[in-house]
């Protein structure tokens, strides 16, 4: 995804952080991970300092994304302190899901109709949902998927249409021998009628009918984190999103 926004954007894997930054306007783009099984309370001070630093040298904001099953018990207790100390601030927490579900059943929804997106108008929209259900300006949604030819061909991304317009999107994606469903959203306005779980099975459907796959993988918001498990997929890792200190 980094990649496809910026073919020179910065991927590194660093000992114990992980790096996938576009510097684009659209946030989930620029990401820093820590990736070690383990790690105790000292090494977590150590590593959030150079996420931190790593953040800071950037034009555009993004997010450590955080998944608390790799700490130890110490570095449990000690997080948020050392977070703190690090001059990161908490932006919202999450859920790592996964599970052996696909096949899926094709889904039906009595409001949708669904749509693979496959032009730049239709990614716009995709972009648009994302930004009005996670508060982003408009534009900085464009600037992370407006022209991409990644989204339009390999990515399988869908919109749920109500009435000819787009109500809900979701996607799945080929990623080390497993469906991840990644930027799934509903309009605030069209939320809580069961949008956003009939475009994941949508989505998860005609990923696992192309591709194969049995294991879908996902990191799921509080809104989403009740959903899922409806579809098959079960929680694993906590997870912490944050951003620097402004």
């Amino acid at each position: 995804m980094v990649l496809d926004r910026d073919e020179d954007a910065d991927v590194r894997d660093l000992p114990g952080v992980a790096v996938r930054w576009a510097d684009c306007r659209f946030a989930f783009w620029n990401a820093v991970t820590l990736t070690e099984a383990g790690t105790g309370a000292a090494l977590l001070e150590k590593r959030l300092q150079e996420a931190a630093g790593i953040m800071r040298a950037k034009k555009q904001p993004g997010f450590l994304w955080l998944f608390e099953d790799l700490l130890a018990d110490d570095a449990r207790a000690a997080l948020a302190e050392a977070a703190e100390r690090a001059g990161l601030v908490h932006v919202f927490p999450g859920t790592g899901m996964a599970g052996d579900l696909l096949p899926v059943p094709e889904p039906h929804h009595a409001d949708l109709t669904f749509e693979r997106v496959t032009t730049d108008e239709q990614l716009t929209a995709y972009a648009d949902l994302n930004s009005r259900a996670y508060g982003f300006p408009l534009d900085d949604g464009r600037d992370g998927l407006v022209g991409s030819t990644l989204w339009k061909r390999d990515v399988y991304a869908y919109l749920a249409l109500r009435d000819g317009g787009p109500v809900a999107c979701a996607a799945t994606v080929e990623a080390q021998g497993r469906l991840f469903v990644v930027l799934v959203a509903t309009d605030p306005d069209h939320q809580r009628r069961g949008y956003g779980e009939a475009v994941t099975r949508k989505a998860l459907y005609e990923g696992g009918r192309a591709t194969g796959l049995t294991r879908a993988t996902l990191h799921a918001t509080v809104a989403g984190a009740p959903v899922y498990p409806r579809i098959g997929f079960k929680p694993n890792s906590p997870m912490h999103f944050y951003g620097l200190k402004s």
